[in-house]
């Protein structure tokens, strides 16, 4: 242990860039007297008189005591090499002078050999001499290594002299502006939240009985569910500071500089206990040491120090650690262990009330008409998250705003859930008459998938109106409520719809276009999770051949199984695909009369309801229960 903090000696700033200047003037006022300052020799004054009688003498300066000589300059032939050379590195000159003896004739003597001659004027203003050659340079050096500095700090963060200092944003409560209020859709994550708020207010109920506060609680979820927000909220309602950074901003390219900045930042926090840090997309420094291929020296340093000043600190001190990530899977085992971050707090997709909380919150300061109904929004953004669901309702606003209402309506938040699942309508976008037609039947074909189908959710709206993701139409359906599970039955019914639109397009057009790349991709994606991961195969069992990774981003399965099972994987998913194509393929070619009735309705509108789909279908399929309705009504 150690009973006495080190001592460091921090050079002012001011000071260092002074000595800088200093010794950078000095240096160039060296180096120019050294180049244009002419060497100074004496010579006899009878020499001098000499030289004057012999023709050697251009001009002469007469100062006070002194006689400044100017020879002749002599005329030879020079070598072009060494010429060339000359103009780098020009050869300092020899200044030739005399002293002053009481000689009467001199002048007559200069005049008789032609030489210039006149008084020199001596200046004495040492006063403007010191500015221009010292205070004038070592003031504009000053000036530019400050600016260079500076500019080096910016990029290290904290000045070349603070590289080391943690540059950290501290919020007070009354600057995150950010309560449990504002935060909706995560009961479950602020109800463990709400336990640090406690012990941050009244620590003496919880030691009394003999609890610990966590040190630390990790925040895991996808991006966008308000990790952040729940972060801030949580300083908004313990009143405390709230220092908060990312996880890159420790890393530079100098060794030991993270490591600093953590060290700094706990020193800080200690100095405002009882506070909260916040270190967001921590996985940027927490990623596991264990790296087979090498590792990153100034990263695993900066965990080092991490850890350390985790063990380090006394949680009763009143600092509480909260950490984002959406890659846990990846974090060092020895950050995540207890006694550093002891709580994980999962941040999920909102479920369907969630959705409709958030919903609640985000149109607090918009002004909404009041027939709007947001379980409908909620049922038909499935899976989406917090930010998500504020930027639906700033469409709806904008929409408003662009067909000149006062207020949001119901047709408003829906355009606008469109608009982020598929984007705008590319007006600009003309499809021929033949592509609009092959687009019309494919849109039916998924659509009557749906209808005759019982593990499916009923369609809401079909459009061939182009829009500016790709889509040249889209089939919406609306779920009736909530889902959390998928039977076998439920997904092989789903890979019939996303089939039936190409299968619609064979049977009409006897042709296949590129429409249809989508609905392969996410049929292929459903086979496959079927079959690799939820063990719904006949022939592989319970077998687990594939295993998520990154779940919380993109999701994306790696093999778990040898290279012959996973050929033999391919093969299964293909006969799923084959046998989904062949039902599509029988369920239309039943109902061709609807298929052909609806696609050309659609074609005059390019966009009709779910209720307008559904009662042209059950016009075709009971004709006979109309026939039988219209004549009990002749009977009355």
């Amino acid at each position: 242990m150690r009973n006495k903090k080190d001592k460091k000696t921090n050079l002012n700033p001011v000071i260092y860039f002074v000595i800088l200047s200093l010794a950078a003037t000095i240096g160039l006022n060296y180096m120019l007297n050294t180049l244009t300052v002419p060497q100074r020799e004496e010579i006899y004054y009878s020499d001098f008189i000499n030289l004057v009688e012999s023709d050697k003498i251009e001009s002469v300066e007469i100062k006070a005591d002194t006689i400044l000589i100017y020879p002749k300059e002599k005329k030879s032939e020079t070598n072009p090499v060494s010429a060339y050379f000359e103009g780098f590195m020009p050869s300092r000159k020899v200044q030739y002078y005399t002293g002053v003896i009481e000689d009467p004739n001199l002048v007559d003597t200069l005049k008789a050999h032609n030489v210039m001659f006149k008084r020199g004027v001596t200046e004495n203003n040492l006063f403007m001499e010191l500015f221009i050659s010292w205070i004038l340079p070592a003031a504009l050096l000053y000036l530019f290594f400050g600016f260079v500095m500076r500019s080096m700090g910016k990029r290290m963060g904290g000045g070349i002299m603070g590289v080391g200092q943690s540059n950290a944003k501290m919020y007070m409560e009354n600057k995150t502006g950010v309560t449990f209020t504002d935060v909706a859709g995560q009961n479950e994550a602020k109800e463990s939240l709400d336990e640090i708020v406690d012990f941050l207010h009244n620590p003496s109920k919880y030691t009394a009985i003999g609890a610990k506060q966590p040190k630390g609680a990790l925040l895991v979820g996808p991006p966008g569910t308000g990790k952040t927000l729940l972060a801030k909220a949580v300083a908004g309602e313990a009143n405390v500071p709230f220092f908060s950074i990312s996880g890159s901003d420790f890393v530079e390219m100098f060794v030991g500089v993270g490591a600093s900045r953590v060290r700094d930042l706990f020193k800080q926090a200690s100095a405002k206990a009882p506070c909260i840090i916040f270190i967001d997309e921590i996985d940027a420094i927490g990623k596991s040491r264990d790296n087979q291929f090498g590792g990153n020296d100034e990263r695993e340093q900066t965990l080092n120090q991490l850890l350390s000043e985790m063990d380090g600190f006394d949680s009763s001190k009143g600092v509480v650690i909260l950490a984002a990530t959406n890659r846990p899977e990846i974090l060092d085992k020895a950050l995540l262990r207890p006694g550093r971050f002891d709580r994980r707090i999962i941040v999920e997709k909102p479920d369907l009330k969630g959705r409709e909380d958030i919903l609640k919150v985000h149109i607090k300061n918009v002004k909404m008409s009041p027939d709007i109904d947001l379980h409908e929004i909620a049922l038909a953004t499935s899976g989406a998250v917090g930010a998500d669901l504020a930027n639906m309702v700033n469409e709806a606003a904008l929409r408003a705003v662009r067909m000149k209402r006062k207020a949001v309506i119901q047709e408003d938040l829906m355009e606008a859930v469109e608009i982020i699942i598929a984007g705008k309508e590319k007006k600009d976008r003309i499809l021929s008459d033949k592509e609009k037609r092959i687009v019309a039947y494919h849109e039916v074909g998924h659509a009557l998938a749906t209808a005759l189908q019982k593990n499916t959710d009923p369609v809401q709206k079909i459009t061939i109106v182009p829009r500016t993701m790709g889509a040249l139409g889209y089939t919406m359906q609306m779920p009736e409520e909530e889902h959390y599970l998928m039977s076998k039955d439920e997904i092989l019914d789903e890979i019939t719809v996303l089939l039936a639109g190409r299968v619609a397009e064979e049977i009409v057009f006897n042709t296949k276009t590129t429409g249809a790349a989508n609905d392969i991709e996410r049929a292929n994606e459903l086979a496959r999770a079927m079959i690799a991961q939820y063990g719904m195969s006949d022939k592989f069992g319970m077998a687990a051949l594939e295993k998520p990774q990154s779940r919380y981003l993109d999701g994306r399965n790696v093999p778990n199984c040898s290279e012959a099972t996973m050929t033999q994987l391919d093969e299964e998913i293909i006969k799923v695909l084959k046998e989904a194509h062949e039902k599509a393929e029988r369920m239309l070619r039943e109902n061709m009369e609807a298929l052909d009735k609806i696609a050309a309705f659609l074609i005059e509108k390019e966009t009709i309801t779910g209720e307008q789909f559904m009662s042209i279908l059950n016009d075709i399929k009971n004709p006979k229960k109309e026939k039988e309705q219209s004549e009990e009504v002749i009977l009355v």
